[in-house]
This record gives C-alpha cells, sequence and structure tokens, in this order.
C-alpha cells in the first residue's frame, strides 16, 4: 500500500468525521441502549473506499487483508457478517459523503454535464436469474456500446466532463434513459435550481420535443447527436471526443473499481457495493484536487 492511500484514508475519515458532526443524523440508525460500535461509521465508510480503491471485490479476501497489513490504521477491524451488516445500514450516508465529496472541489461548479448509463450486470446463468432475490428489479437488456446481452441494473450518471459524479441513479436494465434522467433532475429540484443555463451533453437516446422541453423549462440546454433522418443539430464536433471520455469514465468505474464484479446477492447489497465504488472515485477526484494532481480522475496512486 502507497502512502498516497494512507494520505487519502486519513483526510476522508477527517472529512467524513466532520460531516457526521455537523450532522449526526446522517448516521445509520442504533438503538440509544446497548454497547457502541468499536469501529466508528467514519471508519467503516473510509475502509469501505480503501476496499473499492484496492481492487477487493471478496469481503472475506478484504477484511483478510486489512487485518493482516492496515493496523497501522484502524484500532479495530470488524469480521465479515458485521462489515457487509454495517455497510448496507450505512448507504444513506455514503450517499451524503459522495455530495459532500463532490462539493469540496473546484469541478463541482462546472457549467458542462455529461449524461449515460453502463450496465451492472447481476448474473449469467438461467438457474441465477430464476432464483435470484434481484428478480423483479435486474432485468434483461442491452448494451449499445458493448454490442452485447445482461441480465441486471443500470447505472445512470450524472458527472461533469472529468468524471466527477454529480447525480446518480440504479434501475432496472429496460428503464427508460429519459424518464430515468428526469427523476433524477425532478428529485435534487435544488440541484438544478442554482445551475440555469447549464448544459447536458448525452447520446442520441435522450431525444422528444416533450423530453427537450421539459429540460428548457428547467433550465438546461440539451446537446446531443442527430439521430437518423434528423437536420444537423448544434454541437457535432464534440460528440465524437466526449464519447470517448463517456466511455473512459465508464472504463474507469467497470475496470478499475470493479462495478460489474459488485458481488451483492440482494438489492441491498447492490445498492450498498455501486454506492462504495461511485464513493471511491469521488473520493480520488476530491483528493487529487486538494493535492493539486493534473488527471482528477487517476486512480493510479490508490491502486497498489
Amino acid at each position: 500500500m502507497t502512502t498516497s492511500l494512507d494520505t487519502l484514508a486519513t483526510a476522508l475519515y477527517v472529512k467524513i468525521d466532520d460531516l457526521l458532526k455537523a450532522a449526526p443524523q446522517l448516521a445509520p440508525w442504533r438503538p440509544k441502549a446497548g454497547i457502541p460500535p468499536k469501529l466508528s461509521d467514519a471508519e467503516l465508510v473510509t475502509l469501505a473506499v480503501m476496499q473499492a480503491l484496492l481492487g477487493f471485490t471478496s469481503e472475506a479476501r478484504w477484511l483478510r487483508y486489512t487485518h493482516a497489513h492496515l493496523r497501522h490504521l484502524f484500532c479495530y477491524l470488524p469480521r465479515q457478517s458485521g462489515y457487509d451488516k454495517r455497510l448496507r445500514a450505512a448507504a444513506s450516508l455514503v450517499g451524503h459523503a459522495i455530495r459532500a465529496l463532490a462539493c469540496d472541489t473546484a469541478v463541482w461548479t462546472d457549467d458542462v454535464w455529461v449524461v449515460g448509463s453502463t450496465p451492472v450486470e447481476c448474473g449469467r446463468s438461467r438457474e441465477t436469474v430464476k432464483r435470484s432475490a434481484l428478480a423483479g428489479w435486474a432485468q434483461y437488456g442491452y448494451c449499445a456500446s458493448h454490442s452485447r446481452y445482461f441480465w441486471g441494473l443500470r447505472l445512470h450518471l450524472v458527472r461533469t466532463p472529468r468524471g466527477l459524479p454529480v447525480a446518480y441513479a440504479l434501475t432496472g436494465a429496460k428503464a427508460d434513459e429519459r424518464e430515468v434522467l428526469l427523476d433524477i433532475l425532478t428529485t435534487d429540484p435544488d440541484l438544478v435550481a442554482t445551475r440555469r443555463g447549464q448544459t447536458l451533453i448525452a447520446d442520441k437516446h435522450y431525444y422528444g420535443r416533450e423530453f427537450e422541453r421539459i429540460l428548457a423549462g428547467l433550465g438546461l440546454r440539451l446537446l446531443r447527436p442527430a439521430r437518423r433522418g434528423e437536420p444537423g443539430r448544434a454541437g457535432a464536433r464534440l460528440f465524437k471526443p466526449l464519447r470517448q471520455l463517456i466511455e473512459s469514465v465508464n472504463a474507469t468505474v467497470k475496470g478499475q473499481l470493479d462495478l460489474e464484479r459488485h458481488g451483492g446477492r440482494t438489492p441491498e447489497g447492490v445498492i450498498a457495493r455501486v454506492l462504495q465504488r461511485i464513493l471511491a472515485l469521488a473520493a480520488a477526484i476530491w483528493h487529487n484536487h486538494h493535492n493539486g494532481q493534473p488527471t482528477l480522475r487517476s486512480l493510479i496512486a490508490y491502486d497498489s
């Protein structure tokens, strides 16, 4: 493990601890009577981010590693059952931590957002599909970018061109991307209310007069490639390089942070593990920003 990862872990712990001191209601609920946890919520979130950055997809292997190598950072380390249970319970806290870290960067105020979705595969065999607790939420879908079918979910991301996650949603594989985007924007009205004139860059699946009318009513300008039969649209020269940018951010989340190897078997488990990876990306960008790194989305310093 590198010194850079130690530094990120320390800074992240302090940030989350300060967040919980300022807003203690964000902490997962626990009864007032009883033994307080030996591992604080801030330490739990830090531990989860380190797991994602170091590429451990197995909680059992990760906790064996922590007991052997991370004693200098954590006074107490949980067992697998306790770690999984607490991580699922902390999903709301992780969501607030993502926003807190994103707001504490210069790129949060970027006037351009990139919108897209990527598959989150949850199973491959027919037997898995029939017996999975995700049945009814997970669906069969098609990924045009990689020309493949999959069974699982879709992660919808609104991010800055430099990869900072702004908003997100996890849906079934067949969910309409336009409807999900509108739900994301209307669920967090303060986000849009302070961004009049914001530009959204999306692919050609985000189309429709009514859809664009609603976005315009929210003060957002949509740039997308023209569909077959449509006249040319503004910003056409930007789309090819931005398509590469979108795929590059997806590759970071899916390749370096192992999004599709999340290991979740229940809705709560999948949500916790997907949020864990989004938080890891936000934490790396946040830490790189405050340390003056030229490439904010680089995870090289933290993955070994």
